[in-house]
C-alpha cells in the first residue's frame, strides 16, 4: 500500500483544502515556494554568468544549459525504477544533495570542465522530479490530488518569480561575488527539502509493496515498455511531449528570440512578459482548480490547446509591427495568455498520470512523463533556434500553432482510453479511504 496518511476531500475553496490536507502535505506545500526562491536567483541569469562573468563562449555556455537536460532525461529511467525500488524519499534526498554539491561547484566554477561537472551534477537531480509527484501521490489521495499539483505549481512559480526579482536588482556582472552569492543561496535552499525528509517527513518513504511481493521490476507489466503499451499512458507521454515543445520548449528559447528578432522589443518588454507570466499563474491557479474539479481532465486540456494557440497567434501578429505599442502589448500578453494555459496544463498532466499509475509503480510512471517533458524541453529550442535563425519567423508560428492543433487530436485520442477516475469524473466527494502505511 501507499503511504497516504489522509487524502484530502473534494474541497474547492483554499481553506478546505488545507484543513484536510495530511500534515505530511502541508509540510512539503508549506515551503515550496522559499525551496524555489533559490532557484528563481539563479534560472534567469546561468548563460549571463557563464559567459559574461566567467568568458566561457555563449555558444559553449548553452550547450552546458542543454547537458542539464540531457542528463535528467538520461537517468529519468534508472531514477523512476529507484522509486519503485527505495521510495521516493530516498531518491528525492539523493537529487537534493546531487544538486546542493552541483550548484555550489558552479558558484566558482571558472572553467569549462567545471561548470560541465556542475551541471552533470544538476543534471542528476532530475531525477527528483518525477520521485516528487510519486511522494505526493502517496500522501495525498483523490480529488484533492488535482489541487495539489495545481497549488504547488503556483507556489513554484512565486518563489521563482521573486528569486527572479531579487536577483535582477542585486547581481552585476562586474562584481563577480554577487553572482557567487546568488548560487550559494540557491544551493542552500537544498537543505530545506533535505531537513524535512529527514526530520518531520523521516516515516514517509513513498513506496509501496508490489501485489506479487516481486518489486524487483522484472516481473509482467512492471517494465517501462509494459507501460508504454497501456493506451491511455502511451497517448499521455505523447501529449506531454508535443505540449513541452509546443510550450515550456518554446517558451524559454522561441518567444524571447521571436520577440527580439521579428516584434523588435526590448529585453525590458521581454522581463515584463515573463513577469506577467508569473502574475497570472500565482493569482489565477485557485480559481482556474475550483472551475475543473469534477470537469473532465482531457476537455480542460482541449480549452488549454486553444489558448496557447491563441497565444502564439497573437504573439504572431506582432511580427506585422515591429517595434510599434502594439508588439509591447501582444508580447505581454502572449505571456498573459499562455501563463493562464499553463494554469490548465500543471494540475491535469500530472493527476492524469498519478491516478493511472498503480502504487508500486509510481515511479515508473513519472518517470516516463518526466522524461517526454524534458525531451521536448531539449527538442524545442533546437527546432526554434534553427527556424528563427534562418528568418522562418511566420512558419514557426505556424508550427506551434499547428502543434496546438496536434495537441487536440491527441487528447481526443486519450480521452476515448482514459479511465473515468484519472480523469477526474466519478469521484467520490467523502474522503478517501485511508491506505496503511509502509
Amino acid at each position: 500500500m501507499s503511504d497516504s496518511s489522509n487524502g484530502a476531500g473534494a474541497h474547492t475553496s483554499l481553506r478546505g483544502f488545507w484543513a484536510d490536507l495530511p500534515r505530511e502535505g502541508r509540510w512539503l506545500l508549506s515551503t515550496t515556494a522559499v525551496q524555489l526562491l533559490g532557484r528563481g536567483l539563479t534560472l534567469p541569469f546561468t548563460v549571463i554568468y557563464l559567459h559574461e562573468v566567467r568568458g566561457i563562449s555563449l555558444d559553449v555556455a548553452g550547450s552546458l544549459m542543454a547537458w542539464i537536460a540531457v542528463v535528467g532525461v538520461l537517468v529519468t529511467g534508472p531514477g523512476g525504477a529507484a522509486v519503485d525500488k527505495l521510495g521516493a524519499r530516498a531518491v528525492i534526498l539523493a537529487g537534493c544533495v546531487s544538486q546542493l554539491v552541483g550548484v555550489g561547484i558552479l558558484a566558482f566554477a571558472q572553467s569549462v570542465p567545471m561548470a560541465l561537472l556542475a551541471m552533470t551534477l544538476m543534471g542528476l537531480s532530475g531525477t527528483g522530479w518525477p520521485a516528487f509527484n510519486a511522494l505526493i501521490a502517496s500522501i495525498v489521495d483523490g480529488p484533492a490530488r488535482q489541487t495539489y499539483f495545481g497549488i504547488n505549481f503556483a507556489l513554484v512559480n512565486l518563489g521563482i518569480g521573486v528569486g527572479g526579482v531579487i536577483s535582477g536588482a542585486f547581481v552585476d556582472v562586474h562584481r563577480p561575488w554577487t553572482f557567487t552569492t546568488i548560487y550559494l543561496f540557491d544551493a542552500a535552499s537544498m537543505l530545506i527539502p533535505i531537513g524535512l525528509l529527514l526530520g518531520p517527513l523521516r516515516h514517509v518513504t513513498g513506496r509501496a509493496q508490489a501485489p506479487d511481493e516481486d518489486d524487483d521490476g522484472a516481473g509482467s507489466g512492471t517494465s517501462y515498455w509494459a507501460i508504454l503499451r497501456k493506451p491511455a499512458m502511451a497517448w499521455l507521454i505523447l501529449l506531454t511531449f508535443l505540449g513541452t515543445f509546443v510550450g515550456y520548449g518554446q517558451m524559454e528559447a522561441g518567444f524571447p528570440a521571436f520577440a527580439r528578432e521579428a516584434s523588435h522589443v526590448s529585453t525590458r518588454t521581454v522581463g515584463w512578459a515573463f513577469a506577467a507570466n508569473t502574475a497570472v499563474i500565482v493569482l489565477a491557479q485557485m480559481f482556474v482548480i475550483k472551475r475543473i474539479t469534477g470537469r473532465r481532465r482531457t476537455r480542460v486540456l482541449l480549452v488549454m490547446a486553444a489558448v496557447w494557440a491563441a497565444a502564439w497567434l497573437l504573439l504572431g501578429t506582432t511580427g506585422i509591427w515591429p517595434g510599434a505599442a502594439y508588439a509591447m502589448v501582444g508580447v505581454i500578453g502572449f505571456h498573459v495568455l499562455f501563463g493562464f494555459g499553463e494554469t490548465l496544463l500543471q494540475p491535469t498532466i500530472p493527476a492524469i498520470t498519478n491516478d493511472l499509475a498503480p502504487d508500486h509503480l509510481r515511479g515508473r510512471y513519472n518517470a516516463l512523463s518526466s522524461g517526454a517533458f524534458q525531451a521536448g524541453g531539449i527538442v524545442g529550442p533546437v527546432v526554434a533556434g534553427f527556424m528563427l535563425r534562418h528568418d522562418l519567423q511566420s512558419p514557426f508560428i505556424g508550427l506551434v500553432v499547428g502543434g496546438c492543433a496536434l495537441m487536440v487530436v491527441l487528447t481526443l485520442a486519450l480521452e476515448r482510453r482514459v479511465p473515468a477516475r484519472a480523469n477526474g469524473i466519478d469521484q467520490p466527494s467523502e474522503i478517501p479511504h485511508v491506505p496503511d502505511h509502509v
